[in-house]
């Protein structure tokens, strides 16, 4: 039985970290290290996704812009072509887009708005528990 987006939720809670597509990427370099964390979730009107700033976004915008990229808002240098997931989303489903994507980070929306952030270390950590529960099921059984 595979996990869903749902019960990591459930577990993990459904904070995410925000920023307007106004801020800039210094800003977001300081939240990105104040939280230790590798993304933001960039949300406009209404708690929409507009987009994803993430490490990488950072050091895109530093390699293109030079130290002036620290003052360029996130709208100008965030990833706007957001993959999205869904409560319903299967962790088998859900480590199959990050890999293919290579993606670490993915938002969880729900009616057209943020629900939630799936880490690869919230992934991996489910599915070990998963393997670990399917062992225990097997050791009960063979144990009688």
């Amino acid at each position: 039985m595979t996990s869903s987006v749902k019960a990591i939720l459930d577990l993990k809670g459904r904070d995410v970290v925000t920023a307007a597509p106004s801020t800039t990427v210094a800003e977001a370099a300081a939240i990105l290290s104040k939280k230790k964390i590798g993304a933001i979730v960039v949300v406009g009107m209404e708690n929409r996704i507009s987009g994803m700033f993430t490490e990488r976004d950072l050091v895109h915008a530093i390699a293109k812009h030079g130290k002036e990229g620290l003052d360029q808002p996130l709208a100008q240098v965030m990833t706007a072509k957001v993959y999205r997931c869904h409560e319903e989303t299967t962790v088998n489903e859900l480590m199959e887009l990050m890999t293919s994507r290579r993606f670490r980070h993915v938002p969880v929306e729900s009616n057209g708005k943020l629900a939630g952030i799936i880490s690869i270390g919230d992934v991996v950590k489910s599915r070990i528990a998963e393997v670990e529960r399917e062992a225990e099921e097997i050791k009960a059984y063979i144990a009688g």
